[in-house]
């Protein structure tokens, strides 16, 4: 049989954004404004990829030109208003120039991991639609949907982890807030667009969303986090840390990076590259009075 030639061009020195947050902890405020755990970092790098820090302080036209040099975006966890603030309010800018994109062809992904992803829901929905739903501190199995074994995020999973996945407590939970599978199944707009891998129950009895994908965009939300199973080792943080979970963590880089190579998106010149990667930055050692090893503040 003649050898299928992929005729899909592949970029091999992809770049992820990953967008600040706001610092809400009053023991981080002397360092920053706005912070990235190197957790996220390390975790997109493991994945194949180098990170570029995006600040939230930057005007509209200056947030188009990094969409058109980075292949993908990552929005992190935190604590920030979902509509009115600046991380509100740049994650907008983006999602809505990478909707554009990918509706011409134009491939560009974008991961949101716990408050990342409700604030997916948010911009999708057009509305707050979160509700109470603790699991703080909380490592759990996932309850698997029927579209998990057909989705991308999935597909190239082993069968011993997939079932891991839903038997093994392999994914962290530091949220109080959710939404509902009840919400999300009344909601045209997140229906429409978004395939719901899996659910959880929630300390408070609600059974929340816990991963999912876009049908026609590759725009990913996990409410968990992948990133703490290699990369956070806080002893009073009950974070998965098995070969299961650390091979799930894995597998996720991997395939959000993966993603981003189908991106052709490029800086204009390689001194531009460089000086806007974060190799440029140094993290603080946050071990001793935050639940995260090291931070990148800004």
């Amino acid at each position: 049989m003649p050898t299928k030639v992929s005729q899909e061009a592949v970029n091999d020195r992809p770049v992820i954004g990953i967008l600040t947050q706001i610092v809400s902890d009053e023991l981080m405020k002397p360092f920053g404004k706005t912070y990235i755990p190197s957790s996220y970092v390390k975790f997109t790098e493991s994945g194949g990829s180098r990170v570029m820090p995006i600040r939230l302080t930057l005007t509209t036209a200056e947030y188009e030109q990094i969409f058109r040099q980075i292949n993908g975006l990552l929005l992190i966890g935190g604590a920030a208003d979902l509509q009115t603030s600046d991380f509100a309010k740049v994650a907008k800018i983006f999602y809505q120039l990478a909707l554009k994109a990918n509706d011409q062809g134009d491939f560009f992904p974008i991961w949101g991991t716990c408050m990342g992803m409700q604030l997916l829901t948010v911009l999708v929905a057009g509305e707050n639609l979160l509700e109470k739903a603790t699991a703080e501190n909380t490592p759990l199995p996932l309850n698997l949907t029927s579209e998990a074994t057909s989705s991308r995020m999935f597909e190239g999973f082993p069968n011993e982890l997939m079932r891991a996945l839903t038997e093994e407590p392999l994914t962290g939970n530091f949220h109080h807030y959710g939404v509902a599978v009840k919400t999300f199944q009344e909601n045209e707009k997140l229906q429409t667009f978004f395939s719901v891998l899996s659910t959880n129950v929630a300390e408070n009895e609600v059974h929340f969303v816990s991963t999912i994908e876009g049908k026609r965009y590759p725009f990913y939300g996990v409410q968990w986090h992948p990133e703490v199973n290699r990369f956070q080792w806080n002893r009073k943080g009950n974070i998965p840390h098995s070969a299961h979970a650390v091979q799930l963590s894995s597998l996720l880089a991997e395939f959000f990076v993966n993603e981003g190579r189908r991106s052709l998106h490029q800086f204009d010149n390689p001194e531009e590259e460089d000086s806007l990667l974060i190799y440029n930055d140094t993290p603080v050692y946050a071990g001793n009075f935050t639940a995260y090893e090291q931070i990148y503040f800004y």
